[in-house]
């Protein structure tokens, strides 16, 4: 019992590499949690290097003792898709190695996550091969919209898929309740209903779909728009934003339509192959993100936080409280 007690008393770690775009989130994370005097349990920051060789090899190495801890290691979304994923593996690896008591993996944005199936014959499932490493090494994953949720059933160990939608309805309440009045939110594609009917019950909004076929990955063919837009402010909701492509496509046939100021908010801001100057050049007048890939505000792209979400997730998870009820 005498050990049971000292070890529930020691600080649970919140660990980041300083030199990473993912240390300016931990800090937000750390100064939440130790913002309350009533907090039961104590949070430490500390520091996971990451290096290269001069080869290119990863090297990690944690500057704290990890022994008997419970570890939250809050990885920087923003590396290369082939770094992220060699970096995490190797600092569970020295997390196991220095035996840390829980490692619980803090992934805002999960890479490999679209490579969920054989799209073609001979192509590997990515994602699969992603939860196999990571279901040897770590305790628990954290994340925030998968983009296909059906692959937390690959992973053997607990897995919880934050929502956003909770932190950007609070700000568009907040900040822009005059332009809500006269909105309707779109769904980039029908897949994506589900989650903007999240929005819309919550925002008391009505919903139209894009609908549209694509050509190739990346590429979008026809698109057409079930639903009034016409004279209505549009707020075209997504779990990502990659090459902008849907979008755009999807804002030039929303003003045919007849609408009026368009705007995107998505969790993800991938921004790859030029999509941030696309944007900038589309009918879109704001893009809201999170901070998921870490980033900032500039031109259209408005960007928020999630380091309370993470935060609140990450106190409830070491006190065994719901994490459910923060969606209701």
């Amino acid at each position: 019992m005498i050990q049971k007690e000292k070890m529930d008393n020691e600080p649970i770690l919140i660990l980041a590499d300083p030199n990473g775009k993912a240390w300016d989130f931990a800090q937000k994370i750390y100064q939440k949690l130790n913002s309350s005097p009533k907090r039961e349990r104590k949070y430490k920051l500390a520091e996971v290097k990451i290096t290269k060789f001069n080869d290119g090899e990863i090297f990690p190495k944690i500057l704290e003792n990890v022994r008997k801890k419970t570890c939250f290691f809050i990885h920087d979304s923003s590396l290369d898709s082939q770094d992220w994923f060699v970096s995490l593996l190797f600092v569970n690896d020295a997390l196991m190695r220095s035996s840390a008591r829980k490692i619980n993996n803090i992934l805002p944005y999960m890479k490999y996550s679209r490579q969920d199936r054989m799209a073609e014959p001979r192509t590997p499932i990515s994602s699969s091969i992603v939860a196999h490493m990571i279901n040897h090494l770590a305790y628990r994953v954290l994340t925030t919209d998968l983009h296909n949720p059906a692959i937390t059933g690959t992973y053997n160990i607990p897995f919880d898929n934050l929502k956003a939608y909770p932190v950007i309805i609070k700000h568009l309440k907040n900040n822009y309740s005059e332009f809500l009045k006269n909105s309707v939110l779109v769904a980039p594609d029908v897949g994506s209903a589900q989650r903007v009917n999240s929005y819309a019950k919550r925002l008391g909004l009505n919903v139209a779909i894009a609908n549209k076929t694509r050509e190739k990955a990346g590429v979008v063919g026809d698109m057409e728009i079930i639903g009034d837009v016409n004279n209505k402010n549009v707020i075209i909701v997504d779990d990502m934003i990659d090459t902008g492509g849907t979008l755009c496509k999807a804002a030039e046939i929303l003003k045919e339509k007849g609408a009026n100021k368009i705007w995107a908010a998505a969790t993800h801001g991938i921004f790859s192959k030029g999509a941030k100057e696309k944007l900038e050049n589309s009918y879109f007048e704001k893009i809201i993100i999170t901070d998921s890939i870490p980033q900032n505000s500039e031109g259209k792209i408005e960007v928020i936080s999630l380091a309370d979400l993470f935060a609140e997730s990450i106190y409830r998870i070491s006190h065994g409280q719901s994490l459910s009820e923060l969606f209701n």
